[in-house]
């Protein structure tokens, strides 16, 4: 496991097979005087079914390094491996079918076609890609998520937690290789939000699928196996086995200033 500085003593030392992998990677945004380093040199891997969460001080770089881990966004610098694939040598329409065959995506915003049923909004991707439904893994999914009487509801009939688990479903439907959770609760209120990482971290330890969670929340990241730590564009700590205290103590040391630190 490759990270920068200050990796905790929980670090998972076990050799693991690799979802994704990230080197060096740097994104600029802006030219001259007013470019800005969204990401400066963010090393990270994560492992094949496990429930990753990154957390880091607003401007960190989270939501950037999710953009580009999931080939949403090019990088100006460094290397992007998704399995063997190396995202930087793909062209436009490669990286759209990477996401489309190979990527799930969970948004804050749900994200759903209003004018499909649920279970039009589940089977989607697949029918975007002309492939039929594994009916057997599509009803799993519907039964675990509690979704079988909505099946028939447009997104304007059902609440936000169903909605969101809709939008959960969809991004499994495939099967992909890893998925992608930008904020996932921050529309849903606590008890929908328990549920749904609830899910997200059954998922992972039971059904052997790879997440990584962007969020700010603390309660939300205890969730996961793992927080990685961003800071200025750089990966700088990382926590397994995470728990409320620890992470907000982690992330408190994120927040004072490097003149404090060093005295």
């Amino acid at each position: 496991m490759t990270t920068t500085a200050n990796v905790s003593a929980e670090t998972v030392r076990a050799p693991f097979l690799t979802a994704v992998r990230a080197a060096e990677i740097v994104k600029i945004y802006g030219r001259g005087d007013t470019a800005v380093r969204a990401l400066n040199g963010a090393t990270l891997s994560i492992p094949v079914g496990q429930f990753t969460a990154v957390m880091g001080p607003s401007g960190s770089g989270k939501s950037t390094l999710m953009h580009a881990l999931a080939g949403l966004d090019s990088i100006d610098g460094g290397q992007i491996l998704i399995g063997d694939t190396d995202v930087g040598r793909l062209s436009e329409r490669q990286r759209t079918l990477l996401r489309r065959d190979r990527i799930g995506f969970v948004f804050q915003s749900f994200n759903l076609v209003p004018t499909l049923t649920a279970a039009e909004n589940i089977v989607l991707p697949l029918t975007l890609a002309g492939r039929r439904p594994d009916q057997a893994w599509i009803d799993e999914l519907v039964a675990t998520l509690g979704l079988a009487d909505r099946l028939r509801h447009r997104p304007t009939e059902l609440s936000g937690g169903q909605q969101q688990r809709v939008a959960v479903a969809r991004a499994l439907a495939t099967r992909p290789e890893i998925v992608f959770a930008d904020e996932p609760t921050g529309n849903l209120d606590s008890r929908a939000g328990e549920a749904l990482l609830s899910f997200l971290r059954h998922a992972a330890r039971d059904l052997g699928q790879t997440i990584v969670m962007v969020t700010h929340d603390p309660s939300a990241a205890a969730h996961a196996d793992r927080v990685i730590f961003l800071a200025d564009g750089r990966v700088v700590d990382e926590l397994c086995r995470p728990s409320i205290p620890t992470i907000l103590a982690r992330m408190a040391r994120l927040d004072v200033p490097a003149a404090v630190k060093e005295q």
